[in-house]
């Protein structure tokens, strides 16, 4: 069985193909690059973009994986959450493609899609413990079968993607600044300047607004040159406070539920210095320890295939009169 998978729930046309004997097939994403001279995804360029590019994305990925529109024999479409119009253009497409060609489709869920990401290349067992980072989101789950999750905690203002990309915009950086604030991060000291580690020991719930205040404060009164002498510094320490907050909470949450698996899920878990912490949590604490290669991490398609060939597979299908979600709706089973 094929399945296509069509990711466009923010700045990322992206199609995959994955086989239930094979895997991935392939997974093509074509970045929005219209974007970086506002700062910022502008919805409607995102919208029109997704509709330029649809159609070939899709075609590179059936040409990658060496099929035929034919040879698909079910479609996973990312139904939310996202820019309606972005979502809209990825779930009208396949309606089209499914009236014209007869294929069953599903919609997916695009958080639950970064959880399953980690099936890509793994077989983790259930229950564990899902940690989803990304920019819109930071929520911890406890997951005790396919599709059945609990949550235990979420941020309750900025997500730890927004956290980078905001403080990121206060250092100069370009946008999105997570990767670049990754980079200059290896090269400073973590403890160089002390920034606010919000609900570090309280609960299972996030916050990272008073961390962005805290930088801004911390820069208000400073020349340029202060921060382009200390800039290594200052990314090491941020990047030290988000981190910190995330690690310490999968600690609380092992340590509640007794689940020792776990699985990290979204953009930020392709952060160097989040990993090499992870890895030392797995050594220290014996987690038993899932993250996705980092082209999986970020939006993709392929994640989208896989979650909804694992959702058809437990009989989980679409139909035409299916609407996008912006917000984010937890799966119970």
């Amino acid at each position: 069985m094929n399945t296509l998978g069509i990711e466009t729930s923010c700045d990322e046309t992206a199609a995959a193909i994955y086989n239930d004997r094979d895997g991935l097939k392939s997974n093509i994403i074509a970045s929005q690059k219209e974007h970086e001279i506002w700062g910022g995804v502008v919805p409607e360029i995102a919208s029109r973009a997704h509709d330029e590019k649809i159609i070939g994305t899709v075609n590179l990925a059936l040409d990658e994986a060496g099929l035929s529109i034919s040879d698909i024999d079910r479609i996973a479409v990312t139904q939310g959450p996202g820019l309606v119009g972005a979502l809209l253009v990825g779930l009208c497409f396949t309606k089209g493609l499914s009236l014209q060609r007869s294929i069953p489709f599903t919609g997916v869920n695009h958080i639950d899609a970064h959880v399953y990401a980690n099936f890509i290349e793994h077989k983790p067992e259930y229950p564990f413990i899902s940690l989803v980072v990304s920019g819109g989101h930071t929520q911890l789950s406890k997951v005790d079968a396919p599709f059945s999750h609990q949550l235990l905690g979420k941020t309750r203002d900025d997500a730890a993607g927004e956290a980078f990309d905001k403080t990121g915009k206060l250092l100069g950086l370009p946008y999105p600044a997570g990767p670049e604030m990754d980079r200059l991060a290896q090269k400073g000291n973590p403890k160089a300047f002390k920034f606010p580690k919000a609900m570090l020991k309280s609960g299972f719930d996030f916050s990272y607004s008073g961390l962005k205040t805290s930088v801004l404060y911390r820069l208000r009164d400073e020349h340029d040159d202060f921060i382009r002498d200390n800039l290594a510094d200052l990314c090491a320490s941020i990047v030290n406070a988000i981190t910190e907050v995330l690690v310490k909470k999968i600690q609380l949450a092992v340590a509640e539920t007794g689940i020792k698996t776990v699985l990290i899920a979204g953009g930020v878990s392709a952060n160097s210095i989040f990993r090499r912490k992870l890895n030392e949590l797995r050594e220290t604490d014996g987690i038993d320890l899932y993250i996705p290669s980092p082209v999986y991490c970020t939006d993709n398609a392929a994640m989208i295939a896989i979650t909804g060939h694992l959702m058809m597979e437990n009989g989980t299908y679409g139909n035409l009169e299916m609407q996008p979600f912006t917000r984010y709706r937890m799966q119970h089973g």
